[in-house]
C-alpha cells in the first residue's frame, strides 16, 4: 500500500512587528494569540509537521504543545521573510512531499482556503490563491520547488519568484485574502462583536 502524502506548514512569524510596536505574535485576539490561531488552522487542516519560525525571544506558549509542531528561532529577523523562509524549508524532514506556507499575522484565514489549495495539488508545483486579480498567501509549494525559497530576497517572500516563473504557479480563486494584522488597528478591525 502507497503511503499517504505528507503535507507540512511553514509558519512565518519572526517579523520585527515595527508598525505593531512590538511582539505582534503574542497579541490577543478572540483570547488567543495571533500565533496561536495560526497553528491551531495549520493542524485542524491536518498539516503535519507545522514548522513555526519565530523570534529568539519568544518561548513557545505551552497552550501549543503539540508533536506535530516544531519550533525553528531565527535569529536574524531583520533579514527579512526570506530568511525566515528558508529556516522554516531547512527545518522540513525529507518525508514530507509538499508545505504550506502561512504567515503569522494572518488569524482569520479559513479552513476552507487551506482545503482548496490541497484539493488543487498536481495542476503545478505550486498552487497559489487568488482574490480579485491578485495572488497571495497561504501558499502550497511541492518539494519538487522547495529550492525557490533561495532565490527569495529581503522581505519580498516568494512573490518577486513567483511573478519570474508564472508557468510553476496554478491559482485558484477565492473571494478575499485573509487581511493581515500589521498595526494595533488592523487588530481591531477584526475583533468579533
Amino acid at each position: 500500500m502507497e503511503a499517504p502524502l505528507r503535507i507540512a506548514a511553514v509558519i512565518l512569524a519572526a517579523g520585527e512587528s515595527r508598525r505593531f510596536g512590538g511582539r505582534k505574535q503574542l497579541a490577543v485576539l478572540d483570547g488567543r494569540s495571533l500565533l496561536e490561531h495560526v497553528v491551531e488552522l495549520a493542524l485542524s487542516a491536518q498539516l503535519s509537521p507545522v514548522v513555526v519560525v519565530v523570534p529568539t525571544w519568544l518561548t513557545p506558549p505551552n497552550s501549543l504543545a503539540h508533536p506535530d509542531v516544531r519550533w525553528v528561532h531565527n535569529p536574524s529577523p531583520e533579514l527579512g521573510l526570506s530568511y525566515s523562509l528558508r529556516l522554516g524549508f531547512r527545518s522540513l524532514p525529507s518525508t514530507v512531499d509538499a508545505a504550506v506556507i502561512l504567515l503569522g499575522d494572518q488569524p482569520r484565514v479559513p479552513l476552507s482556503d487551506l482545503e482548496t489549495l490541497i484539493a488543487a495539488r498536481g495542476r503545478q508545483p505550486i498552487i497559489a490563491l487568488r482574490a480579485m486579480g491578485h495572488i497571495g498567501p497561504p501558499l502550497l509549494v511541492e518539494r519538487s520547488r522547495f529550492t525557490v525559497v533561495h532565490e527569495t530576497r529581503g522581505d519580498i517572500g516568494l512573490r518577486e519568484v513567483l511573478g519570474l516563473h508564472p508557468e510553476w504557479v496554478a491559482t485558484v480563486e477565492v473571494e478575499a485574502h485573509a487581511a493581515d494584522v500589521d498595526t494595533p488597528g488592523d487588530l481591531a478591525s477584526l475583533e468579533r462583536p
